[in-house]
């Protein structure tokens, strides 16, 4: 396969219409004719001597080629950023891309040190991406971002993983429940109903974790997808819930709630900064996976 007749312009084409999934949407986005996205596609595919896609509706999606030759893109777009970056700082600049992908909680520090990092190299572009954990797995899982930080990491994804924040779970009621100030145990309260993070997310398998290994019941009367859903449904009576000490903000009795003294329940996991072990870091990515490092507990 003559590697000299498939073009980065060519790649660039590919990966976007298999991001968009339309010929159409991509030549948009590119600023091209259809027809001139379809004959890059078709050049590319004549090349290797296989189809990169097949038509779904008014989808088109990634055969078996498509899929190797996405994945093959992205290796070569972190290759590509890392010259950059390597061209840049030989010319004393810190300029190029850095892209990070975390679960939703962790939307209440991470901005914040990402800020410290922006302040001190102010030309680098960033990229910042908050979705469920299932959805930054996936984003793992496709090589689409440089670093991910989480709170449980996957187990069947050949990762590199740093734990650098403590996560304390803490158990939290209105200001008006009668637990407020007092020494109490989680099997006190085990009878109350109680709001959980949704099923699959980082701070439920931590807590379903915590109930097995303690033999504790709890009586789950709603499972959310949002730590501001259930902070406001507990300051208004509904029950109690398990968050993320860093999901209640700086001034918790503010909104309503208050954190109980539960002395049975001691419950903390690292947040982890992990990326693919084949990952090839760009310099951007090394210096704030150092600063994360750095700052943070590791």
């Amino acid at each position: 396969m003559p590697r000299r007749r498939i073009t980065f312009r060519q790649l660039e084409t590919f990966a976007a219409v298999a991001r968009l999934q339309s010929f159409t949407r991509a030549a948009d986005a590119l600023h091209l004719t259809q027809p001139a996205v379809s004959i890059q596609i078709r050049q590319i595919a004549d090349a290797i001597g296989l189809p990169l896609f097949e038509q779904h509706g008014r989808e088109v999606l990634l055969t078996s080629a498509g899929e190797e030759l996405l994945e093959t893109v992205r290796s070569l777009d972190d290759v590509w950023n890392r010259f950059e970056s390597a061209i840049d700082d030989i010319k004393g600049l810190r300029r190029g891309k850095l892209r990070v992908a975390l679960v939703t909680t962790a939307k209440y520090f991470l901005p914040r040190m990402l800020g410290a990092f922006c302040k001190r190299y102010p030309e680098i572009d960033i990229e910042l991406e908050i979705a469920s954990r299932d959805k930054i797995i996936e984003r793992l899982r496709g090589n689409q971002d440089d670093l991910y930080v989480m709170s449980h990491p996957p187990a069947d994804i050949d990762i590199v993983s740093y734990p650098f924040l403590d996560n304390e779970y803490v158990v939290i009621a209105p200001l008006n429940h009668h637990a407020v100030g007092q020494s109490v145990t989680l099997r006190d309260l085990a009878d109350e109903p109680f709001l959980l993070r949704e099923t699959g997310s980082g701070s439920r398998l931590a807590v379903d974790q915590h109930l097995r290994e303690t033999g504790i019941a709890l009586k789950v009367r709603l499972s959310l997808a949002s730590n501001e859903a259930i902070r406001e449904l507990v300051a208004s009576g509904m029950g109690l819930a398990i968050l993320s000490r860093h999901a209640l903000g700086g001034q918790p009795a503010e909104a309503g709630i208050a954190v109980l003294d539960v002395t049975d329940f001691v419950l903390k996991r690292p947040w982890t900064v992990v990326h693919l072990r084949s990952k090839l870091l760009s310099l951007p990515a090394q210096a704030f996976l150092d600063a994360l490092l750095h700052t943070g507990l590791a």
